[in-house]
């Protein structure tokens, strides 16, 4: 059997989503700083969920592991990434692997039930990181930042939202197969045909393969054509 287009789309989509969000999760490029007043003009400070590094774009020297000297790490919207996004890469882990039990490429029919399951696992999953993204994002210019610089959303929070949306969209994509799962409930059991009770001996007229229908053609030709004709008699 060939395996549903909705599991399908669920084991591509959540593991692209998985790797951003990690990546997201990990990389200190939530928000950029720049234009800080009393310091050299390409001076970048970024600002992620567990670090601060500061790089000089003129030379492209990096150094991360800065002083919280703003209390930006005691903020509620960072607090609650902390939190959130690696207990997101935690369950969105667990749900690829019930779903990979449910999908079971390696068997002829998968379980519907147990990829319907795995679907709601990786949907919260998705849930799971795009709410501190999404408060993070609403609280981006009130969180501390030197008076009078520049702020700009960094590429770790658009990957964490990427990878967000399609979690949630593989996951829904998956619970899909709830839906084939209640028509196999529904469909009425009907009750084995006497020919296969019968055995391969008792088939009557019934044709097993293709084969048996040529040649049963080709003997009914042949009976055709030894029955005299009109001119014999």
């Amino acid at each position: 059997m060939r395996t549903p287009t909705e599991m399908i789309v669920g084991l591509v989509l959540c593991p692209c989503g998985l790797l951003l969000t990690f990546t997201g999760t990990l990389t200190p490029k939530w928000r950029q700083v720049s234009l800080i007043p009393n310091q050299p003009i390409d001076l970048i400070l970024e600002q992620g969920i567990w670090d601060v590094c500061r790089e000089r774009q003129s030379s492209h020297d990096r150094l991360c592991g800065q002083a919280d000297e703003l209390g930006y790490f005691e903020q509620v919207p960072v607090r609650v990434a902390q939190g959130m996004m690696p207990t997101s890469v935690v369950v969105t882990l667990l749900g690829l692997v019930v779903a990979a039990l449910g999908v079971r490429c390696w068997q002829e029919e998968p379980q519907h039930l147990v990829a319907g399951v795995a679907g709601l696992v990786l949907l919260l999953s998705g849930l799971l990181s795009l709410v501190p993204a999404s408060w993070y994002t609403h609280e981006l210019w009130a969180l501390p930042a030197p008076t009078g610089s520049t702020l700009v959303v960094g590429y770790s929070l658009v990957l964490s939202y990427l990878g967000s949306c399609l979690e949630i969209f593989g996951g829904l994509a998956l619970t899909l197969s709830f839906h084939q799962c209640c028509k196999d409930h529904r469909a009425p059991k009907l009750p084995p045909s006497p020919l296969t009770e019968a055995g391969p001996q008792s088939t009557g007229g019934a044709y097993r393969n293709p084969w048996d229908v040529l040649e049963d053609e080709r003997d009914g030709q042949h009976q055709r054509s030894t029955l005299p004709c009109d001119s014999d008699l």
